[in-house]
């Protein structure tokens, strides 16, 4: 980060490019009304249950709202109180107040349904869209940064739940409330309800106009949300650095401007969305002038000249103030369906989401793996500009431990990812055992597989629940004996609760050597038929690394094993060490075969000793 950095929208959106991957960005759709319905869709599985509860008690509040007004004013008024029957007026009022508790207790029961309804819906959905992310291939998780998937899962999920909750019965209640009081106006006075809603047409062409803006502002305020997570979670992970090179001061001013960003966007999105508010209010306040005003004239004129009774009028205000209620919720409504839409599109452009590596339905059950692995003119390229691997071909027999070395970017990764098929080759077949990699189950393939990495990763939780992660039906027993031959019983029992220590995020309170002990260890306990060490000693001192260089010759045997290692030490007593350059073999053999051909491999080795000796 430069230090010259400073603070600001447009600082921030200079720099945007170093931490954020470029495929969130608001988009110009217009409303997308099939997509709704798809959001509606996660509705069915409560269609029998909450559903219909939930609009019975909907229709019974609302129909005693529409009731009552009438009531009063054709009713209390214009019998009751006109013809002085106050025994009428008496039974009148405690029908009135009946209806008020049923309205009462079926909005009571409108409320405690819904809240059920929009919480599960949330959760399945949250749910299926984690579920499907778990299964997506490697390529996808290349191109976005873990915050903004993380935004997806959490944020654009939870800004759903207001329209579940409460938006979906109450846009049917506002809608069906509306209606009926349209209609009751132009019964009660067709001249006094065209007068006061007149103001309606303006009113539809400033919403509509604004619809677009509101809906764009908020797809920004996703995306800004999405950036602000993006860099949160890379500076929590990166914090050691940070500290070491002393960049508080330089992250804190860029986070200032991602900050402000985000800041911004919620502000303009929440301003323009309040514009509805005023407006309904001042449209109210038109409505009751003309309803003052020309209603007094037709009072004045009688109702045998054209005009209206009293209790009409008092029907007609009852309903005129009840008429801004709605229309007022469904502009909320409207900026929840808004917001609700910039998260669906976010959400189903996850889940419409397919894997690159896809499994075939007639998939095969690879039942007792050897291990013979082959490459037969493989070719791969991760984007269309670099090509990693240029049409190789090899073979790794079963019980073989296979070197694959050479410099950064040679391709030895890349392979490794190709026999686990976390990618699938752009031409050419990788098969095991004779079976085409895509023609095997992936689970089957897998948990034939176990891989360990340089960086590796120890989840939240206990040792013991670390070590069994690849394999949860394994005993105490069987995770003590896998802990016991990679050597990393001895720091386990000094920790104060043994295996059910704790480890916390990323296993924290372990050294990087004991991180990667428990990785071998959990590898191991899977029982792989085939182990890929990537760089797995890098992180190890070299009396730990001649432990396990002595538990690997045990644990390897019967397995084929593909070493990746920079550190050529560790790698002498490989049956065949392949010599990669730009995804090309250069040589391949034993380590005496390459050494005594003094090319490329024997470079290597030569370098490596000319380093340990300036040293």
């Amino acid at each position: 980060m430069a230090k010259n950095m400073t603070s600001g929208s447009n600082n921030s959106s200079r720099h945007l490019k170093r931490f954020y991957y470029p495929l969130d960005r608001a988009v110009e759709k217009p409303f997308n009304w099939q997509q709704m319905a798809r959001l509606l869709t996660y509705l069915k599985p409560y269609a029998k249950t909450l559903v219909p509860g939930a609009i019975i008690a909907m229709f019974i509040s609302t129909a005693v709202r529409l009731a009552v007004p009438i009531l009063i004013g054709k009713v209390a008024i214009d019998v009751a109180i006109k013809n002085g029957d106050v025994g009428f007026l008496t039974y009148l009022v405690l029908g009135i107040a009946l209806l008020y508790l049923i309205s009462y207790i079926g909005n009571t029961f409108r409320i405690k349904w819904v809240n059920i309804l929009g919480q599960n819906v949330i959760y399945d959905l949250r749910k299926k869209l984690f579920s499907h992310v778990q299964y997506l291939s490697h390529n996808f998780f290349d191109k976005r940064s873990a915050g903004s998937i993380l935004v997806r899962i959490l944020n654009d999920v939870n800004s759903l739940q207001e329209l579940f909750t409460n938006g979906i019965i109450n846009l049917l209640m506002d809608t069906v409330m509306l209606l009926g009081i349209v209609v009751i106006l132009f019964v009660l006075s067709p001249k006094l309800a065209l007068a006061v809603l007149i103001i309606l047409p303006l009113m539809f062409y400033i919403s509509t106009r604004l619809r677009r803006n509101i809906r764009r502002s908020w797809q920004e305020v996703r995306i800004q949300k999405s950036r602000l997570n993006s860099h949160l979670n890379e500076s929590m992970q990166g914090i050691r650095i940070t500290q070491s090179f002393s960049q508080e001061t330089e992250n804190t001013e860029f986070f200032d401007g991602v900050n402000k960003d985000n800041f911004e966007s919620e502000r303009l999105a929440t301003k323009k969305s309040a514009y509805f508010g005023p407006f309904v209010e001042m449209s109210n306040a038109i409505g009751t002038v003309i309803l003052i005003s020309y209603g007094a004239h037709l009072l004045l004129m009688g109702e045998t000249n054209g005009g209206i009774a009293i209790g009409d009028f008092v029907s007609f205000a009852f309903f005129l103030g009840m008429f801004w209620e709605p229309i007022s919720r469904l502009g909320q409504i409207y900026n929840q369906l808004l917001v609700a839409m910039a998260s669906s599109e976010r959400i189903f452009e996850f889940l419409d989401e397919r894997p690159n590596v896809v499994e075939k339905k007639e998939a095969i059950e690879l039942k007792d793996m050897k291990g013979h692995i082959e490459f037969d003119r493989v070719q791969f390229s991760y984007d269309e500009d670099r090509i990693a691997l240029h049409e190789i071909s090899l073979e790794m027999k079963p019980g073989e431990t296979v070197a694959l070395v050479g410099h950064t970017g040679s391709g030895k990764s890349t392979i490794a990812n190709l026999i686990s098929r976390f990618y699938d080759p752009t031409k050419g077949a990788v098969r095991i055992d004779g079976h085409d990699l895509k023609d095997i189950k992936l689970d089957s393939l897998r948990q034939n597989i176990s891989v360990v990495l340089q960086d590796t990763f120890i989840f939240s939780g206990t040792i013991l629940e670390n070590i069994r992660f690849g394999r949860p039906d394994a005993s105490e027993e069987e995770v003590y004996q896998a802990a016991r031959v990679v050597g990393a019983e001895d720091f386990i029992k000094r920790l104060a609760d043994g295996y059910e220590t704790e480890v916390e995020e990323r296993g924290n309170i372990l050294s990087a050597g004991e991180r990667q002990l428990l990785s071998f260890a959990r590898a191991l306990l899977a029982d792989p038929r085939i182990l890929i060490l990537d760089e797995a000693t890098a992180s190890i001192d070299t009396e730990t690394e001649v432990k396990i260089q002595q538990a690997l010759k045990k644990l390897l045997k019967g397995r084929t094993a593909i070493m990746i290692a920079h550190r050529l030490s560790t790698i002498r007593e490989a049956d065949n060490i392949i010599v990669l350059e730009h995804g090309k073999i250069l040589e391949q053999g034993n380590h005496r075969e390459l050494m005594d051909k003094r090319g490329e491999y024997f470079d290597l080795v030569k370098s490596q000793f000319q380093m340990l000796n300036d040293l």
